[in-house]
């Protein structure tokens, strides 16, 4: 079985089973991993960007070593055992479906009209202060983590699954661990986290790009949805975000939705003012959750089709 048959199938058992709280994820062990490896570079180099980018590298290299063997020895094993290791790494490698669930439990909260529970679930989502948001920030702050998972948890491990197989996609989750893990402009990570931040700006570099596009495609076919104002808004201001990523597809968004995204957001009791992505259109409302989901959803179908059609056709 080749790669993009793996892919397809992957992907319909993250449709259905999405990420089970009892499965050893990937994500967690490169976590652990990540946590243990800083205390051993701290310790030896220091906390400058040389322990770092040591770090990274100590990380990614290990993380490597394990999926390769992890793959050799279930194909030594059996050419079977190998090709369902191959589906089980790559569905571990994508997030759509948990995507969608989080965001429909910050909707199922506001519509019960519970706002504190929404809250709640929405800091679940994003890496912001939730506890003062109103209604129409949630929604906001829930639709701006749809966008951009969508590229982080969808698209971004798609594409470097039809890259470079299984080890591709979960050297991409590695690489987007450490950012979570250590990618912070805090005094403690200002320079230990710089070569982790770096190399997620670099996977993400096509990927973000490519699901801003997906998404002004998925607007532009979605009942309730603008295409014309998502590529208006996508090509105004996707470079307004400080990240040179997360803009594309929340710009896009933004304008698909009708939406103003952006603005200032609290970050462990400090305030970040950020540029503001789109125009106000609509007031921020519960449908546009729904909204966002669903382009979210088909920006998954298209990226499967587009780059597992991409693969086919380099193969053949």
């Amino acid at each position: 079985m080749g790669i993009p048959a793996a892919i397809a199938l992957a992907l319909l058992l993250d449709a259905l089973l999405g990420d089970p709280a009892w499965l050893p994820h990937p994500v967690r062990l490169i976590g652990a991993l990540a946590a243990r490896a800083e205390g051993w570079c701290r310790r030896v180099l220091g906390d400058g960007r040389l322990a770092g980018v040591s770090c990274v590298g100590l990380v990614l290299f290990l993380t490597g070593a394990a999926g390769w063997a992890l793959l050799r020895g279930a194909a030594w094993l059996h050419p079977w055992l190998g090709t369902l290791a191959s589906i089980l790494l790559l569905y571990t490698c994508f997030a759509a479906r948990d995507l969608l669930a989080h965001s429909r439990r910050v909707h199922a909260a506001l519509a019960a009209g519970d706002l504190q529970e929404a809250r709640r679930r929405a800091g679940m989502m994003v890496g912001r202060d939730t506890g003062h948001l109103d209604r129409a920030e949630v929604v906001r702050a829930t639709v701006e983590s749809v966008a951009e998972n969508s590229a982080d948890g969808v698209v971004g491990p798609l594409f470097w699954a039809a890259l470079a197989g299984p080890l591709g996609a979960l050297l991409y989750k590695a690489a987007s661990t450490l950012d979570s893990t250590f990618g912070y402009t805090s005094e403690r990570y200002r320079h230990f986290g710089w070569a982790a931040a770096r190399l997620d700006d670099l996977v993400n570099l096509l990927p973000a790009r490519l699901t801003g596009l997906l998404l002004v495609l998925a607007a532009a076919l979605l009942p309730g949805a603008s295409g014309g104002h998502a590529w208006r808004i996508f090509w105004r201001d996707r470079y307004r975000h400080p990240s040179p990523n997360a803009g594309h597809p929340e710009a896009a968004a933004a304008g698909a939705l009708g939406l103003q995204l952006g603005g200032t957001s609290w970050y462990s009791g400090q305030a970040k003012a950020k540029p503001f992505l789109g125009d106000p259109h609509q007031e921020a409302s519960l449908h546009h959750i729904l909204l966002a989901n669903r382009l979210a959803a088909l920006v998954t179908a298209l990226a499967a089709l587009l780059l597992v059609g991409l693969r086919l056709a380099v193969a053949g």
